[in-house]
């Protein structure tokens, strides 16, 4: 299945160059390789031009609470993107920004060559104002995709200010969104040509993140970043997300919908950091619901009286925990999107 038009947005009007030498997908939101919309439409825009694809994950110093601690968990995440890149023989650039400023030329090195840029629509935080900025010094198409939640940002115009409200609007228009899945595997997209490296100038421009970095072998002492904040007990990634995951399945979500506002009882999935950093997507988390269940649509109760229970057809512990992942994430990505303040 392609990319639903509804989650694709161009940032400015320049052309797709097919002269180009691959399509760049700058990953800022969505830093994960598995059910990414926005890395599926990069390798089916190469795979339609005949051209490579090149994956771009960098890091700002600059950004509000840059620290050891979020920097070592961004980064655990870019050991897994460059495990998985390799392993499916697509090119993967990581890059931190040693101080505030000096990556201020990275993205158009990196699009110079390219056919197209495809970037991350994410609502929040400095990205949307990076992206409107990058799209109007680019002269090569950028795109932004939406692979925030289950319900496409821009299918509606309506700003709901209550979560019964959003509640009730899921229930009459979620299902339809439910059949345009992201595939599990984007890089494994049919035509995509795999004999492609960074190019030796953007690596001498640019140097790589190296594996001592990325494995946490080496610290973080020569970035200008806050180092009085360490690193987290909690790991970053892709890899330590599937396995918080499968714990959480495993040992609290039936009991999720009886124990999640209790303090004393540690039934929370403990994956909020990886979903807000990308590492884990909600159609994986949703995907893997629909298989433990044996889920159809035809279970939903079909009325929208936007009440939290009952409706999905669901367990009751993963109706709770819906509720927390679609309804109340997802309500502020609606109001993110269509507000500018």
């Amino acid at each position: 299945m392609t990319v639903p038009s509804v989650r694709i947005r161009s940032i400015n009007d320049a052309a797709v160059r097919n002269e180009g030498e691959y399509v760049l997908y700058w990953m800022v939101a969505f830093r994960r390789t598995r059910y990414n919309f926005a890395l599926q439409r990069a390798a089916e825009e190469a795979a339609r031009l005949g051209k490579p694809l090149l994956v771009l994950e960098a890091l700002r110093a600059g950004y509000r609470w840059a620290s050891d601690r979020l920097h070592r968990f961004a980064i655990d995440g870019m050991a897994d993107n460059a495990r998985a890149c390799a392993d499916a023989g697509v090119a993967y650039h990581a890059y931190l920004e040693p101080e505030h400023g000096d990556a201020k030329t990275l993205l158009a090195d990196f699009s110079a060559p390219a056919c197209l840029v495809v970037t991350d629509d994410f609502p929040a935080f400095f990205i949307p104002r990076m992206l409107e900025s990058a799209g109007g010094h680019l002269d090569v198409k950028l795109e932004c995709v939406d692979a925030n939640g289950l319900l496409p940002m821009r299918s509606t115009e309506r700003v709901f200010s209550r979560a019964v409200d959003f509640r009730r609007y899921l229930q009459k228009s979620l299902l339809p969104h439910l059949e345009e899945v992201p595939v599990e595997e984007p890089l494994e997209t049919s035509g995509l040509r795999k004999d492609f490296s960074t190019p030796k100038a953007l690596l001498d421009a640019w140097p790589k993140v190296d594996n001592e970095l990325l494995e946490g072998r080496r610290g973080l002492d020569d970035f200008a970043i806050d180092h009085s904040v360490p690193p987290s007990r909690i790991k970053g990634g892709a890899q330590e997300a599937g396995r918080r995951w499968k714990a959480f399945v495993e040992e609290r979500l039936d009991r999720y919908h009886e124990g999640r506002n209790d303090p004393d009882d540690e039934v929370s999935s403990g994956l909020s950091p990886h979903l807000h950093w990308g590492h884990i997507s909600t159609h994986e988390l949703f995907a893997d619901l629909v298989r433990r269940e044996d889920w159809k649509p035809s279970a939903t109760a079909g009325r929208a009286n936007g009440k939290r229970e009952g409706w999905w057809g669901f367990s009751s512990g993963v109706e709770a925990f819906l509720d927390e992942l679609v309804t109340w994430r997802e309500l502020g990505f609606n109001m993110a999107s269509h507000r500018a303040d």
